[in-house]
């Protein structure tokens, strides 16, 4: 190859003057000229929180069922081959190089950003693979997205809520009509947010999509054991609870489902590929608890109703002494929210800096700490450290040095405050 991939995703930083272009008008036509089409079924995936989730759900019940799968995710945690993954395994570096070959080779002097370029690299991986079935995660939004170039057989909006406002508007009615965009006529459009808004919905019902909704068209049921899932036409009975953790993954679960359902012609899956796709299915740093002590939470919740989640999925957890949070975030995100999720379960927090200049820093955090009434004390009846780091993995020896056997640590906010000590390779 010319180049390496490192070489290659250089290039890709510094090709478009804006790092987000929100638009399908050039990217439209680079695929066109590459010549993207799928003969096999296609899922995209869509929504504010649980998206990575639901793809990693469909993904494990299909490879169980003996299908050749493409999964499209973002961002990466530790890796760019992450982002494209071919029957469970990530794409190599020559795989990846040749699709940039050929993406630049047909865009000729059209502008792509290192989003738009990269993922129609990774369609052009999927289409040329021959595979039974692609799976799609929407980078921002949905409408607008690279993704949504291609017309999905299903699309899945998991939730809507408030995050990029900048870009998607601010309020959940102007976010939902942005992610009903994947929608396409005549198609299943699933959502499984148990309040959609009415954007998406007048949405779905204006372009004629067959809707799905949650608690109407499919649903869930279950006790400490086991859970059903009940669709239109379908009943799955007696299913394993899903092996990622947490109260929201059932909805997660429910929504790949009712994708299934709808595609059980083309891609039929027993009741056993159901089970063992839900008990192996494995996805990094959504409420990831690491094995040993003290016990170490990877999340990364980024937006407050993703914090509301990672609240109520920590106090599932039972009685821990001390709490250590280590936390870094994007500027942009609404922090203030953030930390009115969390701020009651936090006993200690430790901050870092990220490596990116949009990143709030250390002390920008600390700051918003402080506005939210969170201040250092000591004494008998309260403690609170809070302390700066310029890493992540600084911030996590910090926390673990400190933190005794019987506490824990959660690690969240960015998905590179998470990077940053999975790469430091915590030890238990």
């Amino acid at each position: 190859m010319s180049q390496s991939l490192n070489q290659w995703l250089a290039r890709l930083e510094s090709m478009h003057p804006k790092a987000i272009d929100m638009g399908l008008t050039r990217v439209s036509e680079v695929a066109h000229r590459l010549g993207l089409t799928f003969d096999c079924p296609v899922i995209t995936v869509g929504g504010t929180n649980g998206k990575g989730s639901t793809c990693a759900m469909l993904e494990s019940m299909l490879m169980q069922g003996g299908y050749r799968v493409g999964l499209y995710t973002s961002p990466h945690i530790l890796q760019f081959n992450e982002r494209a993954r071919l029957s469970g395994q990530s794409a190599s570096d020559d795989e990846l190089c040749a699709a940039f070959e050929q993406v630049d080779a047909a865009r000729g002097e059209v502008s792509l950003t290192y989003f738009e370029f990269s993922t129609l690299a990774i369609l052009k991986l999927f289409a040329d693979a021959r595979l039974d079935a692609v799976i799609l995660e929407v980078g921002l939004g949905g409408r607008l997205d690279a993704v949504n170039i291609i017309d999905a057989d299903v699309a899945i909006v998991t939730s809507v809520d408030l995050d990029h406002m900048e870009y998607l508007g601010d309020t959940r009615e102007k976010i939902g009509f942005e992610k009903a965009g994947i929608f396409r006529p005549g198609r299943a459009a699933i959502c499984s947010d148990p309040e959609p808004p009415a954007s998406l919905i007048e949405h779905a019902n204006a372009i004629g999509a067959d809707l799905w909704l949650f608690g109407r068209d499919f649903n869930y049921s279950g006790d400490r054991q086991q859970w059903n899932y009940g669709g239109r036409n379908m009943r799955r009975h007696s299913l394993a609870y899903p092996s990622l953790r947490g109260a929201n993954q059932l909805l997660n679960a429910s929504a790949a489902l009712a994708a299934l359902e709808v595609l059980r012609e083309r891609l039929p899956l027993g009741a056993q590929e159901v089970r063992s796709g839900l008990v192996l299915v494995e996805l990094p740093a959504r409420f990831q608890v690491l094995p040993g002590r003290p016990s170490v939470i990877l999340d990364v919740a980024h937006n407050p109703h993703a914090a509301a989640t990672l609240a109520q999925n920590l106090d599932n957890m039972g009685f821990y002494p001390y709490t250590h949070a280590v936390f870094g975030a994007m500027a942009d995100k609404d922090i203030a929210g953030i930390l009115a999720q969390l701020r009651e379960r936090v006993d200690h927090w430790y901050l870092t800096d990220l490596p990116l200049p949009r990143a709030a820093s250390a002390g920008a955090l600390a700051d918003a700490l402080a506005k939210a009434g969170i201040a250092e004390s000591s004494g008998p009846d309260s403690e609170c450290r809070i302390r700066c780091f310029a890493t992540p993995a600084e911030a996590y020896a910090a926390a673990r040095n400190d933190a005794g056997e019987n506490d824990r640590i959660v690690v969240f906010g960015s998905f590179l405050t998470v990077a940053g000590v999975m790469a430091a390779k915590p030890a238990n």
